[in-house]
């Protein structure tokens, strides 16, 4: 579990989740530009780099056996196992930048929210929803990446994934990029006064 130090000014973690091709990347590239001092958390992951993917920087990469291991020693704040590889979260990282004082942005799979709740349930959990499962096909289509047996299974899953949406503890449609991040930085940087 991480626990702040009571010395230190603490940030927040903030999970969002949501269905893949629901704009959850767009959102937080648009996010990241216009605050540039968020933490941003890097995943862990046992699939093989992409072309142009730098280790430390878009994935902490590392085989089955070195994974497997960081999860017996409890040095993920969560991981799950997905297309055959695990993805995770590395604790340390996510804990100094909260005792920092920092914001910190974990963007994670449903499963990997639901654990991070029960570790760490002060974290504020929000979860992009698509105005419509025809939008979000459109989406999905539109990337040209997926056949239209993946296509099928990601549709599938995402019925499921918005079916947990009432769990979170703010629901965001990405109906438009520009009200959907105005409601995201209402939540993450709320006026005072």
């Amino acid at each position: 579990m991480i626990s702040p130090s009571p010395q230190v000014s603490t940030g927040q973690l903030v999970v969002i989740t949501g269905p893949s091709g629901v704009g959850k990347g767009t959102l937080l590239r648009s996010l990241r530009q216009a605050h540039p001092d968020l933490f941003f958390s890097v995943s862990a992951t046992t699939r093989a780099p992409r072309p142009g993917e730098i280790d430390g920087k878009d994935y902490y990469f590392s085989d089955r056996g070195q994974f497997e291991q960081m999860v017996q020693a409890g040095q993920l704040l969560e991981w799950a196992e997905f297309a055959g590889n695990f993805y995770g979260t590395l604790r340390q990282p996510i804990q100094e930048q909260i005792q920092q004082g920092k914001l910190v942005i974990l963007e994670i799979e449903l499963t990997g929210a639901r654990q991070v709740r029960q570790s760490y349930p002060q974290g504020q959990q929000i979860f992009i929803l698509p105005p419509s499962l025809e939008e979000l096909e459109r989406r999905i289509r539109d990337r040209g990446q997926d056949s239209e047996t993946a296509i099928a299974r990601r549709l599938a899953r995402a019925k499921a994934e918005i079916l947990a949406a009432d769990e979170f503890d703010l629901q965001i449609i990405n109906d438009n990029l520009e009200p959907a991040l105005a409601q995201l930085e209402a939540t993450l940087f709320p006026k005072t006064g």
